[in-house]
């Protein structure tokens, strides 16, 4: 008698690990607010039932991820292995972090990576000019796609249609006064971006602080991030920005493009 398939929604299914995606999920609740939680907390956050949570922090606390006093639980060091191991595998950061380093010291400007997750960009890698202390956004730094400049240099991977469809759906909160967040005016401010090759936002995610990105496309001409550069309005021009910063971007995003796969 032939062995029946199994589909793959019910392979999706039966492979499932429930308690994981739980562990996980109470893992990124400690993200949501500073300092230690209790176990009413962090369950209520993660909405999941007293005992469970209990269990799930028992077993990160055991593993070293976790730390308790007895009655409050805060995370260890010991999590930052888990990004440690995406930044060393992943290939965006191994080869573009060189390219980074270049176009921060070619401009004396801090430079970065972002990719995109869902309707937020996550900056994964930076450069910086050498200085002994330099501000930017952080490694893990999370912001919303559409207000952004790296986020709508990748937005512009979509065509119109779907990209309407996206605008509309995701949160589009102002960050800033300047903030803009009518889909139709972003969609025809995306597609310019899109036409021109980078995109440039002032003072949309950031109060006084405008930036610069080119999309980063791979060997088959897929965007798969987007490299900046950035400053404050008072420092550098919108007319600095194109002359002097797009030219580094550019080069530097087609450098890479047959190294990525």
């Amino acid at each position: 008698m032939p062995k029946l398939k199994r589909s793959d929604t019910e392979d999706r299914a039966t492979d499932f690990v429930e308690s994981l995606d739980r562990g996980l999920r109470l893992l990124q609740v400690f993200g949501t607010t500073s300092g230690p939680m209790t176990l009413s907390d962090l369950a209520r956050a993660a909405d999941l039932p007293r005992a469970t949570a209990r269990r799930i922090l028992f077993t990160l606390q055991h593993g070293g991820f976790v730390a308790s006093d007895g009655k409050l639980f805060s995370l260890t060091p010991h999590v930052l292995t888990l990004a440690a191991s995406f930044l060393r595998s992943n290939q965006l950061v191994a080869v573009l972090q060189p390219v980074l380093d270049r176009i921060a010291t070619a401009a004396q400007e801090i430079s970065s990576l972002a990719v995109l997750d869902g309707d937020d960009v996550v900056f994964i890698a930076r450069g910086s000019p050498m200085r002994v202390f330099s501000a930017g956004l952080e490694i893990g730094y999370r912001l919303p796609a559409f207000c952004t400049s790296v986020g709508r240099a990748m937005l512009g991977q979509f065509d119109d249609a779907a990209l309407g469809l996206r605008l509309k759906a995701m949160k589009r909160a102002p960050l800033t006064p300047q903030t803009v967040t009518d889909p139709k005016a972003l969609l025809k401010t995306i597609a310019v971006d899109r036409a021109q090759g980078y995109s440039l936002v002032d003072r949309e995610a950031e109060p006084h602080f405008r930036s610069m990105s080119v999309p980063v496309r791979r060997y088959d001409d897929t965007i798969v991030a987007a490299i900046n550069m950035g400053a404050h309005v008072d420092r550098v021009p919108v007319k600095e920005l194109i002359e002097r910063f797009l030219p580094l971007l550019r080069d530097g995003a087609e450098s890479v493009r047959s190294q990525l796969l």
